[in-house]
């Protein structure tokens, strides 16, 4: 009896000393990460205005209601452990009577911090600078704890943009608001209209827009062009392009083969002011959202020509959200040498071992490339975006521990070279990208 008493021990010994020893995360890796002030490349921060009308360029409520993956439902539980993790929610369900207690707790919380909420909520997720892609900052996203990217797509359609609309259900909503987006930048310079010849649009909206958002602190522009069309910006021909532009200038329908022209022009100028001024180029890559997105059109490796344009090469250049299902193309680009990668959003919609798998194969290949980003957004009272951001953020550690924790076990990396990965994708790797004075 002692001796299978004995032998049961031993055996649960070994398969206790077996499960920590295959599991997927180092705990002394873990606990380096965890504690990383981390700097989030990409998010879609609220202001404390009540109606923040200038938050989002293409919000995606405007186009008609389409599937949301599984992370994104209400119902997902994972919500609990950011409602724990910020407001200190004792409970461990989503009962009505217990939201009831949440919401007020988060009422009272936002009203005590006032203008300092964005900054007490980074502070609850271990971010000490957030990137605010926007319209235009806000009432409490100040620098330097919160930076701004702009919208570029408004610029590249100075023209009617009707007959681009018609594509889709979901363009016929996203369009207008390109539009009206440049009437914004053209009020902003004190015009009322496009001029009449593209080497006037250049050198009185574009540029001047650009050095405008530059001088208000701008560090990045993005382009969300995969709602609007393939990101396949191919070689321009400066004369064909200002021809399109004085022959619709003043009015009519260019097809869509005379505005990809000029978009890709248009595109390329960008780039080249932006390199110029010291502004990143993000540009968004991922699957969807919405029920007529083209997915085969935000392939990462549309991009090649613009990227390997010798005129461009003083830009910097950001894949957004990887690339999604096209990452391994992402990893592939990283190749170049002014071309970067975030994992916004990834961290949201896929669990941390799928995103563990992605981060290993970037690591393995170019650590210095790769960005921490959370997509951090609000969608409602209970879902602000402090919540998303918690989720994207703890879920992008956890990826990320598990990643390095199997290149560590597999001899790849030293345990000093896998914690100074780690500190480059959470924070090193941004803060010399965008040259921020952080220690």
């Amino acid at each position: 009896m002692k001796l299978l008493v004995a032998s049961l021990v031993t055996v649960t010994t070994l398969a206790s000393m077996s499960a920590v020893a295959q599991s997927p995360i180092d705990p002394d890796l873990a606990k380096v990460i965890g504690a990383i002030k981390a700097v989030d490349n990409h998010t879609h921060v609220n202001s404390i205005a009540a109606d923040d009308p200038d938050s989002d360029a293409l919000p995606l409520d405007s186009i008609p209601p389409f599937g949301l993956p599984a992370r994104f439902r209400p119902e997902n539980m994972e919500s609990v452990s950011a409602y724990k993790a910020i407001y200190g929610y004792a409970q461990d369900d989503l009962s009505e009577a217990h939201m009831v207690d949440l919401r007020a707790t988060m009422q009272r919380i936002r009203k005590e911090q006032g203008d300092r909420f964005p900054a007490w909520a980074l502070d609850k997720l271990g971010i000490e600078v957030m990137v605010a892609n926007r319209i235009a900052m806000g009432p409490g996203l100040s620098p330097p704890r919160f930076l701004w990217a702009s919208y570029g797509d408004a610029l590249l359609f100075p023209l009617s943009t009707k007959a681009e609309g018609a594509q889709s259900v979901d363009a016929a909503a996203l369009y207008p608001l390109v539009e009206r987006l440049l009437r914004r930048y053209l009020s902003d310079l004190r015009m009322t209209a496009e001029p009449a010849t593209l080497d006037a649009y250049l050198t009185t909206v574009l540029t001047p827009t650009l050095e405008r958002q530059r001088k208000a602190g701008c560090i990045a522009v993005k382009f969300e062009a995969g709602y609007l069309r393939r990101l396949d910006f191919d070689e321009p021909d400066e004369a064909v392009a200002s021809g399109v532009y004085a022959k619709y200038a003043k009015g009519g329908e260019p097809t869509h083969v005379e505005y990809k022209s000029l978009e890709d022009f248009l595109f390329r100028r960008i780039a080249r002011e932006a390199g110029r001024l010291g502004m990143a180029v993000h540009i968004h890559s991922f699957e969807g959202a919405g029920g007529s997105y083209r997915i085969a059109g935000s392939d990462p490796l549309l991009l090649e020509p613009a990227l390997n344009d010798p005129t461009l090469r003083g830009t910097s250049f950001v894949i957004v959200h990887g690339g999604g299902i096209f990452a391994s193309h992402t990893g592939a680009l990283l190749s170049k040498p002014n071309v970067f990668a975030d994992f916004s959003l990834l961290d949201q919609i896929y669990s941390a071992p799928m995103l563990a798998g992605i981060l290993r194969g970037w690591l393995t290949l170019y650590p210095e490339k790769v960005l921490f980003g959370t997509d951090a957004f609000g969608s409602g009272p209970e879902a602000g975006w402090e919540i998303s951001a918690w989720l994207a953020s703890s879920t992008a550690r956890k990826g990320l521990a598990i990643a390095l924790t199997g290149m560590l076990r597999d001899g790849e990396i030293s345990r000093g070279r896998a914690e100074e990965i780690a500190r480059l994708v959470l924070r090193k790797n941004a803060a010399a990208l965008y040259k921020l004075p952080l220690r």
